[in-house]
């Protein structure tokens, strides 16, 4: 009666484990389906967010009939680095890759490792279960080639209260007189004896930021 009731409590307990299982793919006979699990982080142990993980299988092309790569999973990292990819075929061989902006990447061979046939349906489940750990990214120190930045005043700046004129920006300037560049000024007149206005009005006139009342005529830009 007891080795009854031993082997009725072994079947049942066989029966919850197995439901426990992933799931077998289409019927009977075909390979268990397991998961790999685990946590990307950086030099500091801290959880890389968002970091690409994609997992690899090596099949037969039917067409070429040469091996080809193919892509079983993949996801991004949650916010803690964690990542977990579900439906994985048992009997295979995979490579896992992981890239993150400002990272290396990462490329290792992972494998559910199967018991015997003998072995007892928690070590089963186990075994479908696989846990990666922690993989640690290195930082890409590369270096970027020295930039320089250039940038150019442009001729005529709009201020609240006054038009600036860049002397430097007028071909004119390279040889002609302080009148030559005053008179390619915009809205700036000048006439025959050198008297400037603007719209009609005589205007307050500043050299390198200080106001003059200088006579242009005659005086070499600078």
């Amino acid at each position: 009666m007891r080795k009854i009731l031993t082997g009725i409590f072994f079947s049942f307990l066989t029966t919850i484990c197995l439901a426990q299982m992933p799931q077998m793919r289409g019927g009977g006979g075909q390979a268990p389906m397991g998961r790999f699990y685990g946590k990307i982080v950086d030099a500091a142990n801290k959880g890389i967010d968002a970091a690409s993980i994609t997992l690899v299988t090596s099949r037969m092309d039917s067409a070429t009939k040469k091996q080809k790569e193919v892509i079983v999973g993949g996801m991004l990292t949650s916010a803690t680095g964690d990542f977990s990819i579900e439906n994985v075929p048992a009997m295979a061989r995979y490579k896992i890759r992981v890239t993150g902006i400002g990272f290396k990447s990462y490329e290792a061979a992972v494998n559910f490792e199967m018991p015997s046939r003998n072995a007892d349906p928690s070590t089963m489940l186990s075994a479908l279960d696989k846990d990666l750990g922690n993989i640690k990214l290195e930082i890409d120190d590369q270096v970027l080639g020295g930039v320089t930045v250039t940038a150019n005043r442009p001729m005529l700046q709009m201020g609240i209260d006054r038009k600036i004129f860049n002397v430097d920006r007028n071909i004119v300037s390279a040889g002609g007189t302080a009148i030559d560049v005053m008179r390619n000024v915009p809205s700036i007149n000048v006439d025959i004896d050198g008297n400037i206005t603007l719209r009609n009005n005589a205007p307050q006139i500043f050299v390198d930021g200080r106001p003059t009342n200088l006579t242009f005529e005659g005086c070499m830009a600078k």
